[in-house]
């Protein structure tokens, strides 16, 4: 009998997971780069549409490359059915506007991406459907929110750019309770340091641009949750609006899958040691980690994430000296990126989170002089040599 590949060490499932080859046996996985497929017969293809015999129609609904990409990363997440999407923005698209309806409400952590909140507060409102924010740390603000018409929940845990933490299972509980689904981006801290269907959530998306690829390749993003959930309802709004990922850019992430755990993992160590000499600095007025003891969530973190991930963020008080930071680095890349083997460092208030007004960013604790910096594969001396150089120009 063949091993069960859900028994697989996380370090064998990413080499290993969703493998299938061709007659040829090739060790890589094979790419192909197809739009469609033939049919033996006329009644063969009626049986291939109907969904009496299984098999491959059109790459918008289905390719075996990206479907092997799918099952990899479903093992890794411990996922009944993944579904794979274009990009991270499409995924999260997805993931609201197949499950809402007009009429529906929606409740959100205010702490968001930028495109995220725009899909939130500029296009959900056209078709009918109307949002709550909260402050996603309380789980009183959630059920607080709660309305009659409340049919999804959505949290990013950490939150870009601050690494706020939301109790994932204390809002999944909520959103059990009225009959909605609960609806999390788990990009910052990766699959490698929190599971949130474990802890209670219905789906879980990712930008696999992030660190799934993690070499600034290409871009894609993922669904996960329930077979059911996934067939019943996203199948056929992932056929019919077109969203598929490229089976190019699923084969780039198969490659990406192989290594993430080892880049994660140094990637980690690496920002621990910088959030570290960042916080040693005077010009640092608070430094954010969610590797620190001193991060705001440290109790919900330790409930429910296993490392702290790459990201750091700090304040130097005002956009003026953010900027000369960023304008002093020489090793670490100014770019809006995260999760590359690459160090890169950002000005949230002017870039990512740039659609939000001054008065939405204040709220989220976001002021002109927040740094957000990825964390690479760099040697971590350079690293901390190339920061402080930087910090005392700010």
């Amino acid at each position: 009998m063949a091993e069960d590949p859900n028994t697989w060490d996380v370090e064998t499932r990413l080499v290993r997971g969703g493998m299938a080859r061709t007659p040829y046996g090739e060790i890589s996985e094979a790419l192909f780069l197809n739009q469609s497929f033939a049919y033996e017969s006329a009644a063969a293809a009626d049986r291939r549409f109907s969904g009496e015999e299984p098999g491959f129609i059109y790459q918008r609904f289905g390719n075996p490359t990206t479907q092997i990409f799918e099952e990899r990363l479903a093992l890794l997440e411990g996922a009944e059915a993944c579904r794979a999407t274009s990009s991270g923005m499409s995924a999260v698209h997805v993931a609201l506007l197949g499950l809402l309806r007009a009429g529906d409400h929606l409740v959100a952590g205010r702490a968001l991406f930028g495109s995220c909140k725009w899909i939130i507060s500029e296009l959900l409102p056209r078709y009918g459907i109307e949002a709550t924010y909260v402050d996603a740390v309380d789980p009183a603000a959630w059920r607080n929110a709660v309305q009659p018409n409340t049919k999804a929940f959505l949290v990013e845990s950490p939150a870009n750019p601050l690494l706020e933490v939301t109790p994932i299972g204390a809002v999944a509980e909520i959103a059990k309770e009225c009959g909605g689904k609960l609806i999390v981006d788990n990009v910052f801290a990766t699959p490698i340091y929190q599971k949130p269907l474990a802890l209670g959530a219905d789906l879980v998306v990712y930008s696999a641009t992030k660190h799934i690829d993690g070499q600034g390749r290409v871009l894609g993003g993922a669904l996960l949750g329930s077979l059911e959930l996934l067939t019943d309802t996203y199948k056929d709004f992932l056929r019919h609006t077109g969203p598929a990922l490229s089976p190019f850019n699923a084969w780039v992430l198969l490659k990406g899958l192989e290594t993430l755990e080892l880049r994660v993992t140094r990637q980690t160590e690496n920002a621990g040691k910088i959030a570290d000499a960042i916080a040693a600095h005077a010009k640092v007025k608070q430094t954010i980690y969610c590797g620190r003891e001193d991060h705001p969530q440290a109790g919900i973190i330790a409930n429910q994430m296993t490392g702290g991930g790459n990201v750091v963020a700090f304040d130097l008080g005002s956009r003026e000296a953010a900027w000369r930071f960023l304008d002093a680095l020489e090793i670490v890349d100014i770019s809006n990126n995260l999760g590359d083997a690459k160090s890169m460092a950002t000005h949230p208030s002017t870039t990512t989170h740039r659609s939000m007004s001054e008065e939405e960013r204040v709220a989220i604790g976001l002021t002109q002089g927040w740094v957000r910096m990825s964390v690479g594969l760099e040697g971590p001396r350079d690293l901390a040599r190339d920061v402080n150089r930087a910090l005392d120009r700010a």
